[in-house]
């Protein structure tokens, strides 16, 4: 049977070939097996016939089915190798509940009046006339005939030297230029770091939550994902030494989902898993820039001393996600497979952005950003908070404060996260899932919900959070005395 979503970005004769494909490849859909009419799948399923048609042609097409006069459409029989063995049943769960649900917002943005979105910045806080100054100084430069060749492969040398002087001035990492290598985006550079893990190791462990992404960009390369909880103080060591992983991804400094941040003394013990085991540790410092009441933590890279971390960040989170520039610091000990593997590689960075950003950071300009930065959205978290506190007390909990860009909101209403979600959303606001960020979404609480808010102003965080509180609680509260 196929379910489709009339309400979904994607169109529906794609949604009925993508469902179609899955099944002929799991074998539900046998060999030589006749699939319905095109008059009859459009009847069943209450679309036109030139939908279905439009998805069995390209099913023809790609070879999955076959179509003769007066015999309809039959199955292919497709090579056993490449029928799916495990075909990740939850993952258009996880993404109709998370992607999808964007594409919503920013589809009916009419009707939403504040969104809680995470990783979303407020472009008023973006320096756009130092930055076009900069970009038209590169412009009527003798340098913009660079833009018409191919650079160096692995970042242009004199952003690489700005990034090593701020990483060991603000995190205290140690490294050269030459084991900075500059990608776009934080999946590409998780992507290199696969293909170089699976050299090592067949698995890889993984905070339970963490970031889908991640998730999916590991499990997407072949390896295999190993979840590891993260307690009050981040992963939990005691499982990761059973596991028997040689890699494992972690965020110490601000844990996504949950905001916890890992002390000193348990770095140090991570670091030593990782001499001890022969290992590695991927430490993404994502949001390092970002802490409000205290001073971050030294990288873990910092405190390593056997070559056993590779470093990665990115500037999407204090200066532009459109920009897709990120970065890793590989330990020397891998620099050589780098080469091996990927020397041949051209920088996926467009040299436009580099260079902008390599004046950027020599200037100054980014040190004050983040300056500026900090203090904007110190504003926005304690407005937050603040409001909270004020409005709903002690019938919430609050995870992951002081840092970041968002918070997780449990909360203690009897509703669940799709209800919490659901709830808010007939009221124009928008919060989103938490469940979707565990490899076993079973194993969220259930009752909680993200909240981020760096693309606000503090008047709408205190109307977003004046409004959910009138919803999740005094509303459903008036439900029940009316049920009873």
């Amino acid at each position: 049977m196929l379910i489709l979503q009339k309400e979904s970005k994607q169109a529906l004769y794609e949604q009925i070939y993508d469902q179609l494909k899955e099944q002929i490849l799991m074998g539900k859909l046998a060999e030589n097996s006749t699939l319905p009419s095109t008059r009859s799948m459009a009847k069943q399923l209450q679309v036109s016939r030139n939908t279905v048609e439009s998805a069995y042609h390209q099913l023809c097409s790609e070879g999955y089915l076959s179509s003769k006069a007066c015999s309809g459409y039959r199955v292919e029989k497709i090579q056993s190798n490449l029928i799916y063995d495990n075909p990740h049943h939850d993952y258009h769960y996880r993404d109709e509940h998370i992607v999808s649900e964007e594409e919503k917002n920013e589809q009916g943005t009419a009707e939403i009046q504040i969104s809680f979105q995470y990783g979303r910045l407020e472009f008023a806080d973006f320096p756009i006339r130092t930055y076009r100054r900069i970009m038209n100084q590169i412009l009527l430069s003798s340098e913009i005939t660079n833009i018409s060749a191919y650079n160096n492969r692995i970042g242009e040398p004199e952003l690489r030297q700005e990034i090593m002087k701020y990483l060991y001035a603000s995190r205290g990492v140690r490294c050269t230029p030459e084991q900075i290598i500059l990608c776009s985006g934080m999946p590409a550079c998780i992507s290199l770091i696969s293909q170089l893990m699976m050299k090592h190791t067949a698995e890889i462990a993984l905070e339970e939550p963490c970031y889908d992404t991640v998730r999916h960009t590991f499990r997407n390369h072949g390896l295999g994902i190993i979840p590891v909880d993260v307690g009050k103080d981040g992963i939990t060591l005691e499982i990761l030494e059973k596991s028997g992983a040689k890699a494992v991804y972690v965020t110490p400094s601000h844990q996504f989902p949950t905001g916890v941040v890992m002390p000193v003394n348990k770095r140090l013990a991570l670091i030593e898993w990782a001499e001890q085991n022969d290992a590695f540790v991927i430490e993404d410092d994502y949001d390092s820039e970002l802490r409000y009441n205290s001073k971050p933590i030294p990288s873990l890279q910092s405190m390593d001393r056997k070559g056993r971390v590779i470093y990665i960040n990115t500037f999407s989170k204090a200066f532009a996600p459109g920009m897709r520039l990120s970065f890793m610091v590989l330990p020397a000990a891998l620099m050589e497979e780098y080469r091996l593997s990927f020397g041949r590689y051209n920088c996926c960075v467009p040299w436009l952005e580099q260079k902008i950003m390599s004046i950027f950071m020599k200037e100054g300009h980014w040190v004050r950003h983040l300056r500026k930065i900090n203090v904007i959205n110190k504003k926005r978290h304690d407005t937050l908070i603040s409001a909270i506190h004020t409005s709903m007390g002690e019938k919430v909990r609050i995870y992951g404060r002081n840092g970041g860009l968002h918070i997780i909101l449990e909360v203690k209403n009897g509703m669940k996260e799709g209800e919490l979600i659901s709830t808010a959303l007939a009221a124009g606001i928008k919060v989103y899932p938490v469940s979707g960020y565990y490899a076993d979404y079973s194993r969220a609480k259930g009752n909680q919900v993200l909240i981020g808010y760096s693309s606000l102003s503090e008047a709408e965080i205190e109307t977003g959070v004046r409004i959910l509180n009138e919803v999740w609680f005094h509303d459903g509260h008036n439900r029940k005395m009316k049920a009873l």
